[in-house]
């Protein structure tokens, strides 16, 4: 991984004006640097240019997506990103359609992603405690995975052909924080990260 964008999904509220996702980024910033990475960002709560973000998507080979978990999803400032960015390359720069021709019925949906060579990576912060997933007697999630969870958003980017990378979760952010031990977890992460 030489070239990186780092996408930074937090939505502000005055509850949770993003310091966590924003050091988390920061420190993803200097670790690939370090590491000998060229590395750009957006984030997506401020003002960005679809064309911009489309050629960043294309220039870099890894994308970490960073954000929190809101209403059991990516934040909607995130997910119009995605919206926008994503639909916008339709056109044949980040995908050819859904990949199914009329002359030729094999290829599947789903097939027209332009972005094999690209991966993607999704780091969140949570509330809900590592013991709320995985686990078929917990009452919400009900055995669910995080990835699991967030399943439209592997999917979308498979579609665009883009590889998926190991995920990076810090559970319990509000109630019961552990941010140096995050930390520590998250550096364990990147370094794992580049060496790929």
């Amino acid at each position: 991984m030489r070239k990186i964008l780092l996408v930074n999904g937090h939505q502000p509220f005055p509850s949770s004006p993003g310091r966590l996702n924003a050091a988390f980024i920061e420190r993803a910033r200097q670790a690939f640097l370090a590491g000998g990475a060229a590395v750009e960002s957006v984030a997506v709560a401020d003002a960005w240019d679809v064309e911009t973000q489309i050629g960043l998507q294309l220039w870099a080979d890894f994308v970490l997506y960073q954000f929190p978990l809101n209403s059991m999803g990516p934040p909607w400032t995130l997910k119009r990103y995605l919206d926008e960015v994503f639909t916008a390359g339709m056109d044949g720069r980040l995908a050819r359609g859904d990949g199914r021709t009329r002359s030729d019925p094999s290829r599947a949906y789903g097939s027209g992603g332009r972005m094999q060579v690209r991966s993607y990576a999704l780091s969140l912060t949570m509330n809900a405690p590592r013991d709320a997933f995985d686990d078929p007697d917990a009452p919400l999630f009900q055995g669910r995975s995080v990835d699991e969870l967030l399943a439209p958003l592997h999917i979308n980017f498979a579609f665009f052909g883009l590889e998926r990378r190991p995920g990076f979760v810090a559970h319990d952010v509000a109630k019961n924080p552990t941010v140096e031990a995050d930390m520590a977890r998250f550096e364990t992460y990147l370094s794992g990260l580049l060496a790929r």
